[in-house]
């Protein structure tokens, strides 16, 4: 079987702004329509076991660490006020969702990247996010994730490609050059290039020399990134940690997510809405599941 974990948050954006596009004001919840008919389309294409997560609130365990990681200041308000909506609109459809307080999406997501993994009878998980973050999952052919906006699928290989370094490496690599979307800077000086470079010779922060004498790779300015290195290991470690996804939130086990068809409060919503169409679909594919067994 493939397990589908999706990131229900970028599937809000990405919504509400593919409207955007085509409408110079999105209609009222019209991210939330968008997400539940692409999450029926890839129930129609065969994903059978799938599970969506959420941030709940966007704020994370995170802003503890550090006073500039993201908010949800400047967020736009019709996008807070459907994510509660959009939870309570995919349980109906009979979909697991893993809404995160105390984590964040991309940690439910990855905790069930590894549950999922463990399990000898999945042949592939797909992780249906962009996000660099979720690279650090990302294992062989197996663990991939899936930009669905591009149809680009993101394995082992193609990490690589992108940031010069491998999986393993991709918390050690944000340490380092940081993450504006998230809102941490890293060390000053240091880039993809920078970054890249010394962490395919050395794979951790942790493991880089002090000296960079004894780096063994052609790095510019390495005198100078050396010695920041030094002079602020700390804060590296730090940005680091906020990088790294949490792999043991509770997310349960692969059978929890197996899609059996909505719950009986689904027409209801999907008639409040303005789109009954999406409970005559889901009822068929229910249908459909049910007479070919899977």
């Amino acid at each position: 079987m493939k397990v589908h974990l999706i990131d229900g948050t970028y599937e809000l954006y990405r919504q509400h702004y593919g409207q955007a596009v085509r409408h110079s004001e999105p209609p009222p919840l019209a991210a939330t329509i968008g997400v539940l008919s692409s999450t029926l389309q890839l129930i129609a294409d065969g994903a059978t076991h799938l599970g969506v997560a959420t941030d709940h609130v966007i704020e994370s365990f995170r802003n503890g660490l550090y006073s500039g990681y993201k908010t949800s200041d400047g967020m736009e308000p019709v996008l807070l006020h459907q994510i509660p909506l959009l939870e309570d609109a995919l349980r109906a459809l009979g979909v697991t969702v893993w809404a995160m307080e105390e984590y964040e999406a991309d940690d439910a997501l990855g905790s069930a990247a590894a549950v999922a993994a463990a399990d000898p009878r999945v042949r592939q998980v797909l992780m249906l996010s962009p996000d660099k973050d979720l690279g650090q999952c990302v294992v062989g052919r197996r663990v991939v994730q899936f930009d669905r906006r591009n149809n680009l699928l993101i394995d082992d290989a193609a990490i690589r490609e992108k940031f010069g370094v491998g999986p393993e490496s991709i918390a050690d690599y944000l340490g380092l050059v940081g993450d504006t979307s998230d809102g941490f800077p890293g060390l000053s000086g240091w880039g993809a290039k920078s970054a890249s470079a010394v962490l395919a010779k050395w794979k951790s922060i942790e493991a880089i020399p002090d000296d960079e004498t004894e780096w063994d790779v052609q790095v510019r300015g390495a005198t100078k990134l050396a010695a920041t290195l030094r002079d602020n290991r700390e804060a590296a470690a730090l940005f680091k940690r906020i990088a790294t996804i949490v792999t043991d939130v509770a997310v349960g086990n692969v059978d929890d997510w197996c899609w059996s068809g909505p719950t009986s409060d689904f027409a209801e919503l999907a008639s409040d809405i303005g789109q009954p169409n999406l409970s005559k679909k889901a009822d068929a594919l229910a249908s459909r599941a049910k007479t070919t067994g899977t």
